[in-house]
């Protein structure tokens, strides 16, 4: 069974879509049409139907799915295990992270990694955390640095490397910039802006309310930090930020007993070889409050 025809199949199967596919793969439409015509006649089963513009898998197709995701990554596997007998930190890293912690906490990081091993090409995807999390379990990349679940299960593991508090804020214009007692009920009088609705970080955020039987009214949602600090600058509503994000075009609240955080780190996949680099990584975002250790005192 050629490889190419699965990492195909595999593409149009998270896309639903033969052209984005070919897109993510950097082959022509008619590339991939042909070689899923190829596996298709390997395997005597029609893999997807086409309804219009929706490409869905058939029955044949959602039986494949797992059994294609395991060959590939049983190949992936052995060979960063035969990369790994040589001891040198070469080939490729891929990894996943959001794009608020891939501006703000690992600059140093990759600075450290990219002057330590040069002969290591990374492949760097900004995802939302939420999405990371699946690329990993399906071995689209080695290592994910994001905002962790709360939950995390197996095959995962979770490894927090940061404590990031957040706080409430408002423009300096707003209602409740200048009183000095505030309370979550006096936020749900106004209207606010959240991270998306699967987000992590809004789920840590809602517990809160949710605990004093509160329903804030949320009004736009958006999964860009800095999206949501300009929107709050500009008097729209209040949010949640990270305490390393404010400056004066924001003023944080004190409520009282209100007292939010989320833990940020990586997550990897137990039951998967890792590369020497993914390793080498993992040992520098352990150094990563130590800025000797990294070279960047």
């Amino acid at each position: 069974m050629d490889l190419a025809n699965l990492h195909t199949f595999i593409a149009i199967a998270e896309h639903n879509s033969f052209s984005l596919a070919g897109e993510r793969l950097h082959v022509t439409q008619p590339a991939i049409s042909k070689r899923i015509a190829s596996l298709e006649d390997q395997l005597g089963m029609r893999l997807f139907d086409r309804i219009g513009r929706e490409t869905r898998l058939t029955e044949a197709g959602q039986a494949l799915l797992p059994r294609a995701y395991r060959i590939v990554n049983e190949l992936e596997d052995a060979r960063r295990a035969l990369n790994n007998l040589s001891g040198t930190v070469t080939g490729s890293l891929s990894l996943a992270t959001s794009h608020h912690i891939g501006l703000r906490r690992l600059p140093p990081i990759l600075r450290a990694f990219t002057k330590r091993y040069p002969e290591v090409k990374l492949d760097i995807r900004f995802l939302d955390s939420e999405v990371a999390y699946a690329d990993v379990l399906h071995g689209r990349c080695e290592l994910a640095i994001i905002t962790l679940s709360p939950h995390c299960e197996a095959p995962l593991k979770a490894i927090k490397v940061w404590q990031d508090d957040l706080d409430f804020v408002v423009a300096p214009e707003h209602p409740l910039a200048q009183r000095k007692t505030i309370s979550l009920a006096d936020l749900c009088a106004y209207p606010a802006v959240f991270p998306g609705s699967h987000t992590f970080t809004r789920k840590i955020a809602l517990q809160l309310f949710d605990k004093a039987e509160l329903t804030p009214e949320i009004s736009m949602s958006t999964n860009y930090m800095e999206t949501i600090k300009m929107m709050v600058s500009i008097g729209l509503a209040w949010s949640v930020l990270p305490c390393s994000m404010l400056d004066d075009s924001v003023v944080r609240l004190e409520i009282d007993d209100a007292r939010l955080s989320r833990d940020l780190g990586y997550i990897f996949h137990t039951e998967r070889t890792l590369s020497n680099a993914a390793q080498a990584f993992m040992a520098l975002l352990g150094a990563a409050d130590h800025p000797k250790a990294l070279g960047t005192s």
